[in-house]
């Protein structure tokens, strides 16, 4: 998992993707969003990976390395597709039951609490 990640970081795909934002990357309310919605598409350590070096380049606090932390994790609720456990847990489910979760049936239920801990987390390292 590493190895790609490096690969991809010494290509520069993902610096550039996440510069052409043209948004402060290091601040709070950005990390829980980037790291939500990249987890999705990546697992999230290797997002951290990629994205921990820049924050370091950008000198990040301890606040901000917390908001990476929460958000790739909390990621994990979103979708099936959040975390490698949900796709374990629903397989087995299905062999199980023989019923099948969609990926919006998921979604439904993951979506709402996922955006109130991204905002429970942003309130907190924001403002307290």
């Amino acid at each position: 998992m590493f190895v790609p990640m490096e690969s991809v970081w010494m290509t520069g795909f993902f610096q550039s993707t996440i510069t052409s934002l043209k948004v402060n990357i290091a601040s709070i309310p950005m990390i829980l969003t980037i790291s939500a919605i990249v987890s999705q598409f990546i697992s999230n350590v290797p997002l951290v990976a990629l994205y921990l070096p820049m924050l370091a380049q950008a000198g990040a606090s301890t606040k901000e390395l917390i908001a990476l932390a929460a958000g790739s994790t909390i990621a994990g609720n979103m979708t099936i597709l959040g975390a490698a456990s949900n796709v374990i847990v629903i397989q087995n489910a299905e062999k199980k039951s023989g019923d099948t979760l969609s990926f919006f049936e998921f979604a439904r239920v993951g979506v709402p609490p996922t955006i109130a801990n991204i905002l429970i987390y942003w309130i907190y390292l924001v403002w307290l």
